[in-house]
């Protein structure tokens, strides 16, 4: 790229993120998912064209001027020029008119979707860099403040990406896009024991059972891949806390239970173990990013970045801070409680209100 063509992407960028993003409500996409006609895909292309730029150009300024040197990290480095590609692909693309040009343009952001498969890895690459380079173990709250503000906007940019690329593959019972209508909590448990199961056994040769008790037959409208996420990620965790705790050569490991509870406002979901818990001092710090009670991966080449929904066993420090970011996103939360030498339990709300609005970062000034 040439410094003037590089110059015009920086001043799109910072004339860009004088701009609002937008949130829209799940209500929102799940209806507007019902009608997957050509003239409505082209509808949410006009849509996505407008906003995805503004939501890019946001996270773009933010890695330039980042604290304590972070900005010039190899691997954030990397990720900006990720979304700096991105960004130019998007504003280089005409508003769609015609149905050709909602077919290109969907076409671009799926390949701007996979091309960002593997943030969170590079990401925590380069938290690492930082980390090693100031000799410090301790994040500081800027940072955290940017890592959560930094992955919230990338879930919204996902989902509103995944919701168009859905609508095009064609009408599936019950479902608009990625969402669900009846979305059934025990069965996404279900799945996610199975797929936890399955690591668990990968790595320590044993895997705990699991009991899912509580309203199971309960039904709500909501996104089933990122209750999966969050559900995985806590059992995993679960099952991860009971081999070692008690050890693979246990007669008889102790069952981990799940519980589905109703509110008027909120499902809730708790997963507790006994799994020999969390100290108080560490408690506090299973949010802040990087902190873990594994022995972290090496900094693996960017071949074995994996993307979200892949996820080691262990080490990254990341699965519970992004989780509690994917139950916020549409007004949940994400709280563990703890007691050191027994086990540990997760609660897991999520909003039954399907007016609740994806929640956005805060704007920069």
């Amino acid at each position: 790229m040439t410094t003037a063509a590089a110059k015009n992407l920086s001043d799109q960028v910072s004339y860009l993120a004088q701009f609002r993003q937008r949130a829209v409500t799940l209500k929102q996409l799940f209806d507007f998912g019902l009608d997957s006609s050509s003239e409505n895909l082209l509808l949410g292309a006009r849509f996505l064209h407008k906003e995805l730029p503004v939501r890019l150009a946001h996270r773009i300024r933010e890695l330039d001027s980042l604290p304590f040197g972070l900005s010039s990290m190899p691997s954030v480095v990397v990720v900006k020029q990720m979304y700096l590609e991105s960004f130019r692909d998007l504003i280089e693309l005409p508003c769609p008119e015609t149905f050709q040009d909602e077919q290109r343009f969907t076409e671009t952001i799926e390949n701007i979707k996979q091309r960002h498969n593997n943030v969170v890895s590079i990401m925590a690459r380069g938290i690492q860099e930082l980390r090693q380079a100031l000799g410090a173990d301790e994040l500081n709250p800027e940072i955290r403040q940017f890592l959560d503000r930094f992955y919230m906007s990338r879930i919204g940019i996902r989902m509103l990406i995944g919701q168009h690329i859905a609508m095009h593959e064609g009408s599936r019972p019950g479902y608009a896009g990625l969402i669900c209508e009846k979305c059934s909590p025990a069965a996404v448990v279900e799945e996610a024991i199975g797929n936890a199961q399955n690591l668990c056994l990968l790595h320590y040769t044993v895997a705990p059972e699991v009991g899912v008790f509580g309203k199971v037959d309960l039904a709500f409208t909501y996104v089933p891949s990122h209750l999966h996420h969050m559900l995985f990620e806590l059992i995993k965790n679960s099952m991860r806390a009971v081999v070692e705790f008690h050890g693979a050569d246990c007669e008889r490991l102790p069952t981990i239970r799940v519980v589905v509870a109703e509110g008027h406002e909120d499902l809730t979901i708790k997963v507790s173990d006994e799994g020999g818990g969390i100290s108080r001092s560490g408690i506090s710090r299973i949010w802040t990013y990087l902190y873990t009670t594994a022995d972290p991966p090496s900094l693996a080449p960017r071949s074995l970045y994996h993307s979200d929904f892949q996820a080691p066993m262990a080490g990254l420090g990341y699965g519970l801070p992004i989780s509690r970011l994917y139950a916020r996103y549409f007004g949940g939360d994400l709280q563990v409680i703890s007691m050191e030498g027994y086990g540990t339990e997760a609660y897991l709300h999520l909003k039954r209100l399907a007016t609740t609005e994806e929640s956005l970062p805060r704007r920069l000034h």
